[in-house]
């Protein structure tokens, strides 16, 4: 038999066509293959919150006088219109932490004197065992006395204050919100004597020191100056004003000056004409800090459950300062356990809280809007 290369070479080849024959029918089949699927991303971790609750509820008999001997039946809390009993009523003597605002560029009403003047009578009117605190800012805060029962010691602090030409506002809310956190009282008070300004924190800044004060169970009372700064300003943003120049320096500093400076530095000032453009600018920017510093300074007193005093004059303000003494003075601690856990979206949760009274003759205030910030996790 001879022998036929084409041949055998066609027999080798077989195996190959079969193969791509198979796969050319395979793709005309209609199947493809499956297409990768990703991998799910976690949903990001549900925080959920189930601290104890605490809050101050003041209470009053029909006459305005403090109502002693509260128990947790006398009360029903209300969480987000969801009813729970108190877990325990305690009266605890109160610490009182007390910041004065002693700067600002362009302060009017707002003097040294007159924030010593209120501090004083406010220590006055608070109950021997109350420990009080000062704290000073103008430039940066400064603690001028720590927590005592001496109010002697306390008195000195206040008048040891001196003013500034800066205000640092929101250092100062961190700063107080600190040292009464640090405490282990829980009848945490902070008084500020105040217009709310600042002289360098932005609008932002200031919302998140507020929103610190609110985590921090502490409740807020404020004596505000800003309303008066901003009545005292309004005319002189138009550039002419009846009212004088807010002074250079205080009284007590002019007071020890020499002769001829002392006279310049107290001689009465007459109407007073402005031209100067960018000068009229920035008072309508103080203004308008001064009118949002108002509402702010009032939503968080009411968030807290603080008292506001946003008087129109020194002396409505010097009289209503025994009013702040008696809240402070009438206020219970009182507990309880949320039946309902709070989500907390980005990590802040809120409570609206109020509390009312099921005991004849008893008559308490207390409404909190409670915030909840989780502790960031450290970094890996």
């Amino acid at each position: 038999m001879l022998y036929n290369p084409r041949k055998y070479r066609f027999f080798g080849l077989l195996p190959a066509i079969l193969l791509l024959a198979s796969a050319a029918a395979f793709g005309q089949s209609g199947r493809v293959s499956p297409t990768p699927v990703p991998t799910p991303t976690p949903e990001p971790e549900l925080k959920i919150s189930t601290q104890e609750i605490k809050l101050n509820v003041l209470a009053f008999d029909e006459k305005g006088d403090f109502f002693k001997d509260v128990t947790p039946n006398d009360l029903v809390i209300r969480e987000d219109n969801i009813l729970h009993q108190p877990a325990s009523v305690r009266y605890i003597p109160a610490n009182v932490l007390i910041v004065m605002d002693t700067g600002g560029e362009m302060r009017a009403v707002k003097t040294l004197d007159r924030t010593r003047k209120i501090a004083l009578a406010l220590i006055n009117s608070l109950r021997p065992d109350d420990k009080v605190a000062v704290m000073a800012y103008a430039n940066k805060p400064q603690i001028l006395s720590s927590w005592t029962l001496d109010r002697a010691t306390s008195r000195a602090a206040v008048n040891s204050s001196n003013f500034g030409t800066r205000s640092a506002f929101v250092a100062a809310l961190d700063m107080a919100a600190t040292m009464l956190t640090r405490t282990e009282n829980d009848n945490a008070q902070l008084v500020l004597i105040t217009d709310g300004t600042d002289s360098t924190a932005t609008a932002a800044q200031k919302t998140a020191a507020f929103d610190r004060l609110r985590a921090a169970n502490i409740t807020v009372h404020v004596l505000s100056y800003a309303a008066m700064e901003a009545a005292d300003i309004e005319p002189r943003t138009k550039g002419v004003t009846n009212s004088p120049p807010p002074k250079a320096m205080p009284d007590q500093i002019a007071n020890d000056l020499p002769n001829g400076a002392r006279d310049v530095a107290k001689a009465p000032k007459a109407k007073t004409f402005v031209v100067d453009r960018p000068f009229l600018k920035k008072l309508k920017a103080r203004e308008t800090d001064l009118i949002a510093s108002e509402k702010q300074l009032e939503k968080l007193s009411e968030d807290t459950n603080g008292e506001f005093i946003g008087s129109m004059s020194i002396d409505e303000m010097e009289d209503k300062t025994s009013l702040v003494g008696r809240m402070i003075d009438s206020s219970y601690v009182v507990t309880y356990v949320p039946k309902m856990p709070v989500t907390a979206e980005h990590g802040v949760a809120e409570r609206h809280i109020e509390v009312t009274s099921k005991r004849s003759g008893l008559v308490v205030q207390a409404k909190r809007n409670v915030l909840l910030i989780e502790p960031k996790a450290p970094k890996p």
